[in-house]
């Protein structure tokens, strides 16, 4: 399996056409449908499904294309890293993340590297801490952003100093933003929209005290949740500072009572050989992390 045959397999995988994929990558159709048919025999299944004027891919041919993704990511990564120049720090930082406020610092550290190294350039992913994990696993990224609690045992970590709150983002014009807290009395009955992450935390499962409680809606990204807010499906529960309740926002965020923290970690993996660029962001952001310390 050759890196050309995944580069024009995945071209077939999201054109959905044989000859759209052809004319895009300025071969011949015969020759591509030649090579994915090749492609099949190599690997010993069926990854189309050719329709009359669609082409879809089968089980096989979606984890195929997933994979495929990431080792073309990789070897892109790889490329860039070893073929940056030596004498100066100079290429690509990859950052994945969740949302969280207090990644600021991780933003300042990065403004602070750009201003003396023009020659490198971030890449950032967002996504929960399973995606994030798994492209840091994998050495997709450099970085993950962890929001806490998350397992850190098998990472190099940076506890960050910045604190996240924990509270409910709801309509303004519902009877609890009259509320200047919410307490967990106050969400019994009511329809919740609860971060997946999360959902199985020990700090928030003791705040809820345990008990069973109406969770409609689940979300990976706050964002995704604040528009099940506004259309009235239910309340959501997250960290402060991520959507804007400012202004005209038919939202509102009101924190927990009793006060909930949380705190994040950026970590990397154990014996990590870093880029120049990598290397000296996390000198950059160990710097910072000191002085706020």
């Amino acid at each position: 399996m050759e890196l050309r045959e995944l580069k024009y397999f995945i071209a077939v995988a999201n054109e959905g056409s044989i000859s759209k994929a052809a004319e895009s990558l300025y071969i011949t159709q015969p020759s591509l449908s030649r090579q994915m048919q090749n492609l099949e025999r190599e690997i010993g299944k069926q990854l189309f499904i050719r329709g009359n004027k669609k082409i879809t891919l089968t089980e096989a041919g979606e984890l195929l294309k997933k994979r495929a993704e990431e080792m073309l990511a990789l070897y892109d990564k790889t490329q860039a890293e070893i073929s940056a120049p030596t004498e100066s720090v100079y290429g690509e930082v990859y950052i994945g993340g969740g949302e969280s406020y207090a990644i600021s610092v991780v933003a300042q550290a990065a403004k602070k590297l750009l201003e003396t190294c023009c020659g490198v350039r971030f890449n950032f992913f967002s996504g929960d801490t399973i995606d994030v994990c798994e492209k840091l696993d994998k050495g997709l990224i450099d970085f993950a952003v962890l929001v806490e609690p998350a397992d850190l045992s098998k990472y190099e970590y940076l506890r960050l100093p910045q604190k996240d709150t924990w509270g409910v983002l709801m309509r303004k014009d519902s009877a609890l933003a009259q509320k200047e807290f919410v307490t967990p009395q106050d969400l019994h009955g009511l329809p919740l929209i609860r971060s997946k992450h999360a959902i199985n935390s020990n700090e928030l499962s003791d705040w809820f005290g345990g008990e069973d409680y109406n969770i409609v809606a689940t979300y990976n990204l706050l964002y995704n949740a604040s528009i099940l807010v506004k259309e009235g499906i239910g309340y959501a529960v997250g960290l402060d500072g991520i959507i804007n309740t400012t202004g005209d926002s038919e939202l509102t965020f009101r924190p927990l009572k009793p006060a909930l923290e949380t705190t994040l970690a950026v970590a990397w993996k154990k014996h990590q050989v870093f880029s120049k660029a990598a290397e000296k962001f996390l000198d950059v952001l160990s710097s910072l992390v000191s002085q706020n310390n």
